[in-house]
């Protein structure tokens, strides 16, 4: 059985085409998405920020 292996991807631009992107190359290479954590400051409606979770490997 193989381990699970992880990937984190920050992201300091947080658009739709970002997003996108980085998801998009990420499962080219064989990561699935697992979540995304956004970074928010108080009062503020869009995040600064963003962190992707990727993992492969989990049989």
């Amino acid at each position: 059985m193989e381990p699970a292996r992880y990937k984190v991807v920050e992201l300091l631009s947080v658009t739709e085409e970002a997003l996108q992107l980085r998801v998009n190359e990420a499962a080219a290479e064989g990561w699935l998405l697992d979540r995304i954590d956004y970074v928010k400051e108080p009062g503020v409606r869009r995040p600064q920020m963003a962190f992707l979770f990727f993992v492969r490997g989990a049989s």
